[in-house]
């Protein structure tokens, strides 16, 4: 199995008089899946959480990610579910509701590990992809359902998905859900779910709608803090580094840091999508496998990027902060801030994706002048005590000390340092999220438009022959058909017709073929004075 994600972290460090698994009350085939993974002892959020959820209570838990806070409550919805072999008819029974896609993914394959022993079934879903293979799988039978709020309301709505059997639910970075504006939506959901259930309710932060959300939502619920959050500040495992550089130096700065001892994966930080593909391009042309995720990009294309950085092809990942919530990828050494954060909670978040489950990271970020303002206010909410930044740029003695860079590097890396496969060697998944309008074979039979009828253009129809070739079916040959054309609503070629007019035809002759050829009446009309009554004449001139 693939170590990564929040919760499972093979040979992570952990108290030593930490509490195992077993010890906390989870099942024997639980403890064995977990083991096999590597996981024996609970981390601090597990250990508070555990003997709570276990017993049914709601619970709300204030704790970010990478504190393990997804075994912290999937070991209870393992308990609590009935697998394949033990009576489960496959309609769901257990919800996990997360804002974004990445964060599901994680979450549904963590599960699926720690109940792989039992067979329980654990499926995603998400939007961005075809509706068709969810569909499929939810007629096959789960026991835990993993989603994201629309689409979850989507195939509710549909009559896909069926919530009325479900008696465990879990509210994962319900304050992210309320930054996305899916709290309108969650609300919907949990008016689905039955009434007599389980809640739990995970948060890094817990501003006032959350709370709001709690007292509707959640019976005599028992909260509990684990791990450090918005308010304590990032974790004391990673060294936080702040640097007031210029926007145009920024990239020289990257490309330094980048080529640091002992680095490993790197997520840089941007707070605008065109930003993250800038600096991609940037560091791609220096000689750096490097990919962007935003919210552009189609869901394939987000997961060929993720897995290309799990498998070590790209060792640098650009995100925006949209979606970068809920990428949680063991083996992060370096964050970058490339654009100063917003708030503190942006900055935690930001900079929680190193320093994991006990592990050392580095946290750098860039502040801009124009950025001091916000960095202080941050400064002073996380007690950083830095609130003045050194002015710093490529050539600062100071950054290759703080950073272990080598003296004698370039802002390109050697070609000899360039062993990662890249992007490309990552193939794209076609998940079928595209609208489509017909068939693909009726498309390609569709025969192409001539640029010809586009407005202003001469019609290929509009020549100088007065028939065309026509294919007839019953014969398969060619024939000629007359063809009338018409101007001032009046017939001028083909067959006579009663006009009121005189028609001629004029000889014109062609300079291809050396002789006369028939050619279309040129008819001039004109108006008689008023004495005339107006009348209209028409005569025919070659």
């Amino acid at each position: 199995m693939e170590p990564a994600g929040d919760a499972l972290v093979p040979n992570a460090p952990t108290r030593s008089d930490s509490p195992t698994f077993a010890e906390l009350g989870a099942r024997p085939e639980t403890v064995e899946a977990l083991a096999a993974a590597g996981i024996t002892h609970a981390f601090a959020i597990q250990e508070y959480a555990l003997p709570i959820a276990l017993r049914g209570t709601d619970l709300i838990g204030q704790a970010p990610t990478g504190t393990g806070k997804t075994l912290g409550f999937g070991v209870p919805l393992l308990e609590r579910v009935f697998a394949p072999g033990e009576g489960s008819d496959g309609v769901p029974q257990a919800l996990v509701v997360v804002p974004t896609r990445e964060l599901g993914l994680q979450v549904a394959k963590d599960l699926a590990a720690a109940g792989r022993t039992r067979g329980v079934r654990v499926l995603p879903i998400y939007g961005g992809v075809a509706y068709e293979p969810q569909i499929e799988a939810l007629r096959s039978g789960v026991e835990i359902l993993v989603g994201t709020p629309g689409r979850l309301l989507d195939l509710a709505k549909q009559k896909q998905l069926r919530l009325d059997r479900v008696h465990a639910l879990v509210l994962d970075e319900a304050d992210r859900m309320l930054d996305l504006g899916f709290l309108d939506d969650v609300e919907k959901i949990l008016a689905m779910l039955p009434e007599d259930r389980q809640t739990m309710l995970f948060s890094a932060t817990m501003p006032d709608p959350i709370v709001a959300l709690s007292r509707r939502f959640l019976r005599h619920p028992v909260t509990i803090h684990a791990g450090h959050t918005a308010e304590t500040g990032p974790s004391p495992q990673t060294q936080q580094l702040v640097y007031r550089t210029h926007s145009l130096n920024k990239a020289e700065v990257v490309a330094r840091i980048l080529q640091a001892n002992g680095r490993g994966l790197t997520m840089i930080f941007t707070r605008t999508k065109r930003a993250a593909d800038r600096l991609a391009e940037d560091l791609d042309f220096r000689g750096f496998a490097v990919a962007a995720v935003h919210g552009d990009l189609g869901q394939g294309a987000r997961e060929r990027a993720l897995r290309a950085f799990r498998s070590g092809k790209i060792d640098i990942l650009v995100a925006t902060d949209v979606a970068a919530r809920g990428l949680d990828v063991s083996g992060v050494t370096h964050v970058i801030n490339y654009d100063c954060p917003e708030d503190q909670d942006t900055y935690t978040h930001r900079i929680g994706r190193t320093g994991r489950a006990g592990a050392t990271g580095v946290a750098v970020t860039f502040v801009d002048w124009d950025d001091m303002p916000r960095w202080r206010i941050i400064d002073k909410t996380l007690g950083l005590d830095m609130p003045e930044p050194p002015e710093t740029y490529h050539t600062s003695a100071w950054l290759y000390e703080d950073l272990d860079i080598p003296s004698d590097i370039t802002g390109t890396l050697p070609s000899a340092e360039r062993t990662r496969a890249g992007l490309s060697a990552e193939k794209e998944e076609d998940l079928g999220g595209g609208r489509r309008r017909g068939p693909a074979s009726s498309r390609a039979e569709r025969p192409a438009r001539s640029r010809s009828r586009r407005r202003g253009a001469k019609r290929d129809d509009e020549s100088s022959d007065e028939t065309t070739p026509v294919a007839t079916e019953a014969e398969g040959e060619t024939t000629k058909r007359p063809r009338r054309r018409r101007r001032a609503g009046q017939v001028v070629s083909g067959e006579t017709e009663a006009t009121g007019t005189d028609q001629a035809v004029v000889a014109v002759a062609d300079p291809e073929a050396g002789e006369a050829t028939a050619a279309k009446p040129r008819t001039r009309r004109r108006r008689r004075s008023r004495g005339s009554g107006g009348a209209t004449t028409a005569t025919t001139e070659a």
